[in-house]
């Protein structure tokens, strides 16, 4: 079972899309940066890209939305 699940990120994140594009850009950073905002134990995850999911579920991350 993946962690965590699709259905509690759809509830945080209104798209599928911006869901992967949000991950995609965190886990780029990770990667690049080491930097994360839990510590190393924390996370059930070792990849970065189910790390960013994680920071995802736990409102780490947030959204904003453009203005038009």
């Amino acid at each position: 079972m993946l962690y965590p699940s699709i259905d509690k990120l759809l509830n945080i994140v209104d798209s599928k899309y911006k869901l992967v594009h949000v991950a995609s850009i965190r886990s780029k950073q990770m990667s690049e940066n080491d930097h994360y905002q839990m510590k190393e134990n924390e996370y059930y995850n070792k990849k970065e890209l189910g790390r960013a999911l994680e920071e995802v579920e736990k409102g780490l991350i947030t959204l904003k939305e453009k203005e038009s």
